[in-house]
Protein backbone atom coordinates (compact mmCIF):
# COMPACT_ATOMS: atom_id res chain seq x y z
CA UNK A 1 0.00 0.00 0.00
CA UNK A 2 1.01 3.59 -0.49
CA UNK A 3 0.02 6.14 2.10
CA UNK A 4 0.03 9.92 2.09
CA UNK A 5 0.87 11.73 5.28
CA UNK A 6 2.21 10.50 8.59
CA UNK A 7 -1.23 10.36 10.22
CA UNK A 8 -2.68 8.01 7.63
CA UNK A 9 0.47 5.90 7.65
CA UNK A 10 0.36 5.56 11.43
CA UNK A 11 -3.30 4.60 11.36
CA UNK A 12 -2.86 1.97 8.70
CA UNK A 13 0.30 0.55 10.26
CA UNK A 14 -1.87 -0.59 13.14
CA UNK A 15 -4.31 -2.42 10.89
CA UNK A 16 -4.09 -5.95 9.57
CA UNK A 17 -3.80 -4.66 6.02
CA UNK A 18 -0.26 -3.49 6.70
CA UNK A 19 0.95 -6.94 5.59
CA UNK A 20 -0.04 -6.30 1.97
CA UNK A 21 2.73 -5.11 -0.39
CA UNK A 22 2.71 -1.50 -1.55
CA UNK A 23 2.50 -2.36 -5.23
CA UNK A 24 1.87 -5.87 -6.44
CA UNK A 25 4.07 -6.89 -9.38
CA UNK A 26 0.93 -8.38 -10.94
CA UNK A 27 -0.39 -4.89 -11.73
CA UNK A 28 2.72 -2.74 -11.36
CA UNK A 29 3.08 -2.14 -15.10
CA UNK A 30 -0.44 -0.77 -15.41
CA UNK A 31 -1.35 -3.29 -18.12
CA UNK A 32 -2.69 -6.84 -18.35
CA UNK A 33 -0.24 -9.70 -17.79
CA UNK A 34 1.33 -11.15 -20.95
CA UNK A 35 -0.82 -13.79 -22.63
CA UNK A 36 1.33 -16.66 -21.37
CA UNK A 37 0.96 -15.51 -17.75
CA UNK A 38 -2.83 -15.19 -17.70
CA UNK A 39 -4.54 -17.65 -15.37
CA UNK A 40 -7.70 -18.22 -17.40
CA UNK A 41 -8.40 -17.48 -21.06
CA UNK A 42 -11.79 -16.96 -22.65
CA UNK A 43 -12.39 -16.13 -26.29
CA UNK A 44 -15.80 -14.74 -25.37
CA UNK A 45 -14.26 -12.32 -22.86
CA UNK A 46 -11.64 -11.21 -25.38
CA UNK A 47 -14.40 -10.55 -27.92
CA UNK A 48 -16.25 -8.37 -25.40
CA UNK A 49 -13.06 -6.40 -24.72
CA UNK A 50 -12.54 -5.83 -28.43
CA UNK A 51 -16.08 -4.72 -29.23
CA UNK A 52 -16.50 -2.65 -26.07
CA UNK A 53 -13.28 -0.67 -26.38
CA UNK A 54 -14.21 0.18 -29.96
CA UNK A 55 -17.60 1.49 -28.83
CA UNK A 56 -16.29 3.67 -26.01
CA UNK A 57 -15.67 7.23 -27.14
CA UNK A 58 -13.49 8.04 -24.12
CA UNK A 59 -10.07 6.45 -24.62
CA UNK A 60 -9.24 6.41 -20.90
CA UNK A 61 -12.48 4.61 -20.04
CA UNK A 62 -11.66 2.16 -22.82
CA UNK A 63 -8.13 1.54 -21.55
CA UNK A 64 -9.41 0.96 -18.04
CA UNK A 65 -12.05 -1.45 -19.33
CA UNK A 66 -9.47 -3.45 -21.26
CA UNK A 67 -7.39 -3.78 -18.07
CA UNK A 68 -10.08 -4.15 -15.43
CA UNK A 69 -12.79 -6.30 -16.99
CA UNK A 70 -10.57 -9.40 -17.43
CA UNK A 71 -8.47 -8.86 -14.29
CA UNK A 72 -10.16 -11.60 -12.25
CA UNK A 73 -9.63 -14.15 -15.02
CA UNK A 74 -6.12 -12.92 -15.80
CA UNK A 75 -4.80 -12.99 -12.25
CA UNK A 76 -6.95 -14.63 -9.56
CA UNK A 77 -8.32 -17.94 -10.85
CA UNK A 78 -7.00 -21.39 -9.97
CA UNK A 79 -8.90 -24.28 -11.56
CA UNK A 80 -8.78 -28.01 -11.02
CA UNK A 81 -10.87 -31.11 -10.42
CA UNK A 82 -12.11 -32.53 -7.11
CA UNK A 83 -13.88 -35.91 -7.04
CA UNK A 84 -14.32 -35.73 -10.79
CA UNK A 85 -16.03 -32.31 -10.66
CA UNK A 86 -14.72 -28.86 -11.64
CA UNK A 87 -13.11 -26.77 -8.93
CA UNK A 88 -12.45 -23.02 -9.10
CA UNK A 89 -10.63 -21.17 -6.32
CA UNK A 90 -10.62 -17.40 -6.78
CA UNK A 91 -8.44 -15.18 -4.60
CA UNK A 92 -9.18 -11.51 -3.95
CA UNK A 93 -5.96 -10.30 -5.53
CA UNK A 94 -3.17 -9.36 -3.15
CA UNK A 95 -4.67 -11.51 -0.36
CA UNK A 96 -4.23 -15.17 -1.28
CA UNK A 97 -7.48 -16.44 0.16
CA UNK A 98 -11.01 -16.77 -1.22
CA UNK A 99 -13.82 -14.66 0.20
CA UNK A 100 -17.35 -15.88 -0.56
CA UNK A 101 -18.35 -12.27 -1.22
CA UNK A 102 -15.46 -11.25 -3.41
CA UNK A 103 -15.29 -14.43 -5.45
CA UNK A 104 -18.98 -14.13 -6.34
CA UNK A 105 -18.74 -10.45 -7.24
CA UNK A 106 -15.50 -10.90 -9.16
CA UNK A 107 -17.07 -13.24 -11.72
CA UNK A 108 -20.42 -11.42 -11.98
CA UNK A 109 -19.66 -9.53 -15.23
CA UNK A 110 -18.88 -12.79 -17.05
CA UNK A 111 -22.26 -14.37 -16.27
CA UNK A 112 -24.00 -13.14 -19.46
CA UNK A 113 -21.38 -15.01 -21.51
CA UNK A 114 -21.72 -18.35 -19.73
CA UNK A 115 -24.72 -19.58 -21.72
CA UNK A 116 -22.62 -19.85 -24.87
CA UNK A 117 -19.12 -20.43 -23.48
CA UNK A 118 -18.32 -23.90 -22.17
CA UNK A 119 -15.08 -22.87 -20.45
CA UNK A 120 -16.88 -20.16 -18.47
CA UNK A 121 -19.64 -22.59 -17.51
CA UNK A 122 -16.96 -24.93 -16.19
CA UNK A 123 -15.43 -22.03 -14.24
CA UNK A 124 -18.79 -21.15 -12.69
CA UNK A 125 -19.56 -24.81 -11.99
CA UNK A 126 -16.26 -25.09 -10.13
CA UNK A 127 -16.83 -21.91 -8.12
CA UNK A 128 -20.38 -22.86 -7.14
CA UNK A 129 -19.08 -26.24 -5.97
CA UNK A 130 -16.11 -24.72 -4.13
CA UNK A 131 -18.32 -22.24 -2.32
CA UNK A 132 -20.67 -25.03 -1.26
CA UNK A 133 -17.78 -27.04 0.17
CA UNK A 134 -16.52 -23.96 2.00
CA UNK A 135 -19.91 -23.32 3.57
CA UNK A 136 -20.03 -26.91 4.77
CA UNK A 137 -16.59 -26.49 6.39
CA UNK A 138 -17.91 -23.52 8.39
CA UNK A 139 -20.86 -21.27 7.47
CA UNK A 140 -19.61 -18.61 9.89
CA UNK A 141 -16.33 -18.01 8.03
CA UNK A 142 -15.85 -15.23 5.52
CA UNK A 143 -12.64 -16.45 3.84
CA UNK A 144 -11.14 -19.84 3.05
CA UNK A 145 -7.87 -21.54 2.16
CA UNK A 146 -7.35 -23.38 -1.12
CA UNK A 147 -6.27 -26.49 0.78
CA UNK A 148 -9.27 -27.54 2.91
CA UNK A 149 -6.89 -29.29 5.33
CA UNK A 150 -4.63 -26.26 5.86
CA UNK A 151 -4.83 -23.91 8.81
CA UNK A 152 -4.92 -20.20 8.09
CA UNK A 153 -1.75 -18.45 6.98
CA UNK A 154 -3.25 -14.95 7.26
CA UNK A 155 -1.10 -13.29 9.89
CA UNK A 156 -3.98 -11.37 11.45
CA UNK A 157 -6.05 -14.55 11.97
CA UNK A 158 -3.41 -16.77 13.56
CA UNK A 159 -4.36 -16.09 17.19
CA UNK A 160 -8.10 -15.45 16.84
CA UNK A 161 -10.15 -16.78 19.75
CA UNK A 162 -12.84 -18.67 17.87
CA UNK A 163 -13.57 -22.18 16.61
CA UNK A 164 -11.03 -22.03 13.79
CA UNK A 165 -11.26 -25.06 11.53
CA UNK A 166 -8.87 -26.37 8.85
CA UNK A 167 -9.66 -24.75 5.53
CA UNK A 168 -10.77 -21.46 7.08
CA UNK A 169 -8.66 -18.36 6.43
CA UNK A 170 -10.71 -15.93 8.52
CA UNK A 171 -13.80 -16.53 10.65
CA UNK A 172 -15.74 -13.29 10.71
CA UNK A 173 -19.50 -13.83 10.59
CA UNK A 174 -21.00 -11.57 7.93
CA UNK A 175 -24.56 -12.07 6.65
CA UNK A 176 -23.58 -11.29 3.08
CA UNK A 177 -21.02 -14.11 2.99
CA UNK A 178 -23.96 -16.53 2.72
CA UNK A 179 -26.03 -14.31 0.43
CA UNK A 180 -23.48 -14.00 -2.36
CA UNK A 181 -23.30 -17.75 -3.15
CA UNK A 182 -27.09 -17.82 -3.49
CA UNK A 183 -26.95 -14.77 -5.77
CA UNK A 184 -24.30 -16.48 -7.90
CA UNK A 185 -26.22 -19.76 -8.12
CA UNK A 186 -29.49 -18.00 -8.97
CA UNK A 187 -27.85 -15.87 -11.66
CA UNK A 188 -25.99 -18.83 -13.16
CA UNK A 189 -29.14 -20.95 -13.39
CA UNK A 190 -31.15 -18.05 -14.80
CA UNK A 191 -28.61 -17.41 -17.56
CA UNK A 192 -27.60 -20.96 -18.47
CA UNK A 193 -30.50 -23.21 -17.37
CA UNK A 194 -27.70 -25.63 -16.39
CA UNK A 195 -28.45 -27.56 -13.20
CA UNK A 196 -25.28 -29.69 -13.12
CA UNK A 197 -23.54 -27.68 -10.33
CA UNK A 198 -26.48 -28.18 -7.99
CA UNK A 199 -25.75 -31.58 -6.47
CA UNK A 200 -26.28 -32.89 -2.95
CA UNK A 201 -23.19 -31.02 -1.70
CA UNK A 202 -24.69 -27.77 -2.93
CA UNK A 203 -28.11 -28.63 -1.51
CA UNK A 204 -26.54 -29.40 1.88
CA UNK A 205 -24.80 -26.01 1.80
CA UNK A 206 -28.05 -24.21 1.02
CA UNK A 207 -29.82 -25.96 3.90
CA UNK A 208 -26.90 -24.92 6.11
CA UNK A 209 -27.37 -21.30 5.06
CA UNK A 210 -31.02 -21.39 6.06
CA UNK A 211 -30.12 -23.01 9.40
CA UNK A 212 -27.40 -20.42 10.07
CA UNK A 213 -29.66 -17.47 9.31
CA UNK A 214 -32.20 -18.87 11.74
CA UNK A 215 -29.53 -19.38 14.41
CA UNK A 216 -28.52 -15.75 14.05
CA UNK A 217 -32.02 -14.50 14.63
CA UNK A 218 -31.05 -15.50 18.19
CA UNK A 219 -34.50 -16.47 19.35
CA UNK A 220 -32.90 -18.58 22.06
CA UNK A 221 -29.60 -17.19 23.38
CA UNK A 222 -26.53 -15.85 21.63
CA UNK A 223 -26.08 -18.81 19.31
CA UNK A 224 -22.98 -20.91 18.52
CA UNK A 225 -20.76 -18.24 16.96
CA UNK A 226 -18.23 -16.40 19.13
CA UNK A 227 -15.20 -14.37 18.05
CA UNK A 228 -12.47 -12.36 19.74
CA UNK A 229 -9.24 -10.93 18.37
CA UNK A 230 -6.46 -9.10 20.14
CA UNK A 231 -6.14 -5.91 18.08
CA UNK A 232 -5.50 -2.20 18.43
CA UNK A 233 -8.59 -1.42 16.34
CA UNK A 234 -11.94 -2.08 18.05
CA UNK A 235 -13.47 -2.89 14.66
CA UNK A 236 -11.40 -6.11 14.57
CA UNK A 237 -13.15 -7.85 17.46
CA UNK A 238 -16.59 -8.34 19.04
CA UNK A 239 -17.65 -7.21 22.50
CA UNK A 240 -18.12 -10.30 24.71
CA UNK A 241 -17.36 -12.33 21.60
CA UNK A 242 -20.98 -11.85 20.46
CA UNK A 243 -21.28 -8.12 19.78
CA UNK A 244 -23.47 -5.40 21.23
CA UNK A 245 -26.51 -6.64 23.21
CA UNK A 246 -29.75 -6.75 21.24
CA UNK A 247 -33.47 -7.14 21.76
CA UNK A 248 -35.15 -9.73 19.55
CA UNK A 249 -36.71 -8.25 16.41
CA UNK A 250 -36.80 -11.08 13.86
CA UNK A 251 -33.84 -9.72 11.91
CA UNK A 252 -30.59 -11.66 11.48
CA UNK A 253 -27.55 -10.66 13.55
CA UNK A 254 -24.22 -9.98 11.89
CA UNK A 255 -20.89 -9.82 13.68
CA UNK A 256 -19.13 -7.97 10.91
CA UNK A 257 -19.87 -5.79 7.89
CA UNK A 258 -18.83 -6.56 4.30
CA UNK A 259 -15.76 -4.41 4.99
CA UNK A 260 -14.75 -7.08 7.56
CA UNK A 261 -15.16 -4.40 10.26
CA UNK A 262 -17.21 -5.21 13.34
CA UNK A 263 -20.79 -3.98 13.45
CA UNK A 264 -21.53 -1.34 16.05
CA UNK A 265 -25.07 -2.73 16.41
CA UNK A 266 -25.60 -6.31 15.22
CA UNK A 267 -28.75 -5.74 13.17
CA UNK A 268 -26.99 -4.68 9.98
CA UNK A 269 -29.76 -3.36 7.73
CA UNK A 270 -28.12 -3.73 4.27
CA UNK A 271 -27.14 -7.30 5.13
CA UNK A 272 -30.68 -8.13 6.21
CA UNK A 273 -32.03 -6.60 2.99
CA UNK A 274 -29.62 -8.78 1.01
CA UNK A 275 -30.76 -11.83 2.98
CA UNK A 276 -34.40 -11.12 2.12
CA UNK A 277 -33.55 -11.00 -1.59
CA UNK A 278 -31.30 -14.06 -1.41
CA UNK A 279 -33.81 -16.20 0.47
CA UNK A 280 -36.44 -15.44 -2.16
CA UNK A 281 -33.97 -16.24 -4.92
CA UNK A 282 -33.20 -19.57 -3.28
CA UNK A 283 -36.91 -20.32 -3.02
CA UNK A 284 -37.30 -19.44 -6.70
CA UNK A 285 -34.72 -22.02 -7.81
CA UNK A 286 -35.59 -24.65 -5.20
CA UNK A 287 -37.67 -26.84 -7.51
CA UNK A 288 -35.16 -26.81 -10.38
CA UNK A 289 -32.28 -27.64 -8.04
CA UNK A 290 -34.04 -30.36 -6.06
CA UNK A 291 -34.08 -28.53 -2.73
CA UNK A 292 -37.63 -29.50 -1.94
CA UNK A 293 -40.80 -27.81 -0.82
CA UNK A 294 -39.73 -27.59 2.82
CA UNK A 295 -36.66 -25.50 2.00
CA UNK A 296 -38.70 -23.26 -0.29
CA UNK A 297 -41.31 -22.69 2.39
CA UNK A 298 -38.63 -22.05 5.00
CA UNK A 299 -36.89 -19.48 2.81
CA UNK A 300 -40.09 -17.61 2.03
CA UNK A 301 -41.19 -17.57 5.66
CA UNK A 302 -37.84 -16.31 6.92
CA UNK A 303 -37.64 -13.65 4.19
CA UNK A 304 -41.07 -12.35 5.17
CA UNK A 305 -40.16 -12.32 8.87
CA UNK A 306 -36.90 -10.46 8.29
CA UNK A 307 -38.45 -7.91 5.95
CA UNK A 308 -41.27 -7.17 8.38
CA UNK A 309 -38.74 -6.72 11.18
CA UNK A 310 -36.69 -4.35 9.03
CA UNK A 311 -39.72 -2.13 8.47
CA UNK A 312 -40.67 -2.28 12.15
CA UNK A 313 -37.22 -1.71 13.65
CA UNK A 314 -34.76 -0.66 10.91
CA UNK A 315 -35.81 2.90 10.14
CA UNK A 316 -35.01 6.33 11.51
CA UNK A 317 -35.83 9.94 10.61
CA UNK A 318 -33.97 12.26 8.26
CA UNK A 319 -33.53 15.99 8.91
CA UNK A 320 -37.04 16.67 7.58
CA UNK A 321 -38.64 14.05 9.82
CA UNK A 322 -39.19 11.49 7.06
CA UNK A 323 -38.34 7.81 7.32
CA UNK A 324 -34.99 6.56 6.01
CA UNK A 325 -33.18 3.28 6.51
CA UNK A 326 -30.70 3.11 9.38
CA UNK A 327 -27.36 1.37 8.80
CA UNK A 328 -27.41 -0.63 12.05
CA UNK A 329 -29.81 -0.96 14.98
CA UNK A 330 -29.96 -2.95 18.23
CA UNK A 331 -33.70 -3.42 18.74
CA UNK A 332 -33.64 -1.22 21.85
CA UNK A 333 -34.09 1.98 19.86
CA UNK A 334 -30.41 2.76 19.30
CA UNK A 335 -29.48 3.40 15.67
CA UNK A 336 -26.36 4.13 13.65
CA UNK A 337 -26.54 6.11 10.45
CA UNK A 338 -23.64 5.90 8.01
CA UNK A 339 -22.81 4.02 4.87
CA UNK A 340 -19.76 2.08 3.80
CA UNK A 341 -18.56 1.57 0.24
CA UNK A 342 -18.59 -2.21 0.57
CA UNK A 343 -21.62 -4.05 -0.80
CA UNK A 344 -24.19 -4.67 0.66
CA UNK A 345 -24.64 -1.03 1.57
CA UNK A 346 -27.59 1.30 1.84
CA UNK A 347 -26.54 2.84 -1.48
CA UNK A 348 -26.60 -0.57 -3.18
CA UNK A 349 -30.14 -1.66 -2.22
CA UNK A 350 -31.56 -1.42 -5.79
CA UNK A 351 -28.47 -3.15 -7.22
CA UNK A 352 -29.10 -6.04 -4.84
CA UNK A 353 -32.72 -6.23 -5.97
CA UNK A 354 -34.27 -5.14 -2.67
CA UNK A 355 -36.08 -2.10 -4.07
CA UNK A 356 -36.48 0.02 -7.17
CA UNK A 357 -34.17 2.93 -7.92
CA UNK A 358 -37.11 5.32 -7.59
CA UNK A 359 -38.45 3.91 -4.32
CA UNK A 360 -39.15 6.97 -2.11
CA UNK A 361 -37.72 5.41 1.06
CA UNK A 362 -34.56 4.47 -0.82
CA UNK A 363 -34.24 7.90 -2.45
CA UNK A 364 -34.40 9.66 0.92
CA UNK A 365 -31.84 7.22 2.32
CA UNK A 366 -29.63 7.68 -0.74
CA UNK A 367 -29.69 11.45 -0.38
CA UNK A 368 -28.58 11.13 3.24
CA UNK A 369 -25.73 8.68 2.58
CA UNK A 370 -24.44 10.94 -0.22
CA UNK A 371 -24.23 13.89 2.15
CA UNK A 372 -22.32 15.06 5.18
CA UNK A 373 -24.80 13.20 7.37
CA UNK A 374 -22.72 10.13 6.49
CA UNK A 375 -19.38 10.42 8.35
CA UNK A 376 -17.68 8.41 5.59
CA UNK A 377 -18.87 10.57 2.71
CA UNK A 378 -16.05 12.82 1.58
CA UNK A 379 -15.85 15.89 -0.63
CA UNK A 380 -12.22 16.38 -1.50
CA UNK A 381 -10.33 18.46 -4.02
CA UNK A 382 -9.89 15.36 -6.21
CA UNK A 383 -12.65 12.90 -5.34
CA UNK A 384 -16.14 12.98 -3.86
CA UNK A 385 -17.75 9.78 -2.64
CA UNK A 386 -18.15 7.19 0.10
CA UNK A 387 -15.21 5.58 1.85
CA UNK A 388 -14.92 3.07 4.66
CA UNK A 389 -13.52 3.03 8.19
CA UNK A 390 -11.66 -0.09 7.05
CA UNK A 391 -9.14 2.02 5.11
CA UNK A 392 -8.95 4.97 7.44
CA UNK A 393 -10.38 8.45 7.00
CA UNK A 394 -10.36 10.74 3.98
CA UNK A 395 -10.26 8.08 1.27
CA UNK A 396 -12.95 7.34 -1.32
CA UNK A 397 -13.54 3.80 -2.56
CA UNK A 398 -13.98 3.47 -6.33
CA UNK A 399 -16.55 0.73 -5.64
CA UNK A 400 -18.79 3.39 -4.09
CA UNK A 401 -18.52 5.56 -7.21
CA UNK A 402 -19.45 2.57 -9.37
CA UNK A 403 -22.39 1.76 -7.12
CA UNK A 404 -23.50 5.39 -7.16
CA UNK A 405 -23.54 5.27 -10.96
CA UNK A 406 -25.28 1.87 -11.08
CA UNK A 407 -28.08 3.10 -8.80
CA UNK A 408 -28.53 6.52 -10.42
CA UNK A 409 -31.13 7.59 -12.96
CA UNK A 410 -29.45 10.96 -13.51
CA UNK A 411 -27.13 11.22 -16.50
CA UNK A 412 -25.18 14.14 -15.03
CA UNK A 413 -24.51 12.20 -11.84
CA UNK A 414 -23.39 9.13 -13.79
CA UNK A 415 -21.00 11.21 -15.91
CA UNK A 416 -19.53 12.74 -12.76
CA UNK A 417 -18.94 9.27 -11.30
CA UNK A 418 -17.18 8.16 -14.50
CA UNK A 419 -14.98 11.24 -14.41
CA UNK A 420 -13.98 10.55 -10.82
CA UNK A 421 -13.27 6.90 -11.60
CA UNK A 422 -10.85 8.04 -14.28
CA UNK A 423 -9.18 10.38 -11.82
CA UNK A 424 -8.86 7.58 -9.28
CA UNK A 425 -7.59 4.85 -11.61
CA UNK A 426 -5.81 6.30 -14.62
CA UNK A 427 -2.50 6.89 -12.78
CA UNK A 428 -2.18 3.13 -12.15
CA UNK A 429 -4.32 1.59 -14.88
CA UNK A 430 -6.48 -0.42 -12.46
CA UNK A 431 -9.04 0.19 -9.74
CA UNK A 432 -7.86 0.25 -6.14
CA UNK A 433 -9.57 -0.36 -2.84
CA UNK A 434 -9.45 3.30 -1.79
CA UNK A 435 -7.96 6.54 -3.09
CA UNK A 436 -7.17 9.78 -1.25
CA UNK A 437 -9.92 12.37 -1.56
CA UNK A 438 -7.36 15.13 -2.07
CA UNK A 439 -4.56 13.20 -3.75
CA UNK A 440 -5.01 10.28 -6.16
CA UNK A 441 -1.42 9.18 -5.46
CA UNK A 442 -2.67 7.93 -2.07
CA UNK A 443 -4.25 4.51 -2.38
CA UNK A 444 -4.73 1.13 -0.73
CA UNK A 445 -4.53 -2.28 -2.41
CA UNK A 446 -3.04 -2.10 -5.88
CA UNK A 447 -4.49 -5.52 -6.81
CA UNK A 448 -8.15 -5.62 -5.80
CA UNK A 449 -10.04 -7.69 -8.34
CA UNK A 450 -13.57 -7.02 -7.06
CA UNK A 451 -13.25 -3.32 -7.90
CA UNK A 452 -11.88 -4.14 -11.34
CA UNK A 453 -14.75 -6.52 -12.10
CA UNK A 454 -17.38 -4.05 -10.91
CA UNK A 455 -15.94 -1.40 -13.21
CA UNK A 456 -16.32 -3.80 -16.12
CA UNK A 457 -19.89 -4.50 -15.05
CA UNK A 458 -20.65 -0.77 -14.84
CA UNK A 459 -19.37 -0.08 -18.35
CA UNK A 460 -21.31 -2.99 -19.86
CA UNK A 461 -24.45 -1.95 -17.97
CA UNK A 462 -24.21 1.61 -19.25
CA UNK A 463 -23.64 0.44 -22.82
CA UNK A 464 -26.78 -1.67 -22.53
CA UNK A 465 -28.98 0.87 -20.74
CA UNK A 466 -27.56 4.32 -21.52
CA UNK A 467 -25.29 3.92 -24.57
CA UNK A 468 -25.46 7.60 -25.50
CA UNK A 469 -23.56 8.48 -22.33
CA UNK A 470 -20.36 6.66 -23.24
CA UNK A 471 -20.46 5.47 -26.85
Amino acid sequence: MIWGGAALAALMASRTMADIPAMSPIVADGVRPPLGMRKFKSAAVEAVIKTTTKRLKDHELARLFANCYPNTLDTTVETGVIDGKPDSFIITGDIKAMWLRDSSAQVSPYLPLAANDKSLRTLFHGLIQRQARCILIDPYANAYMRDPKAMTDLSWSLTDQTDMKPGVAERKWEIDSLCYPIRLSHSYLTVTKDTTPFDETWRAAMRTILKTFREQQRKDGDGPYKFNRTASEPTETLARGYGWPTRFTGMIHSGFRPSDDACTYPYFIPGNAFAVVSLRQLAEISEATGLGADVKAGCLALAAEVEAAMHAHGKMKDAQGNDIWAYEVDGYGNVLFMDDANVPSLLSLPYLGFCAKDDPLYLRTRAAVLSDRNPYYYKGSVLQGIGSPHSGLNTVWPISLMMQALTSTNDTEIKACLSELKTAAVPRGFMNESVGKDDAAIFTRSWFAWANSLYGELILTLLAQKPALIS
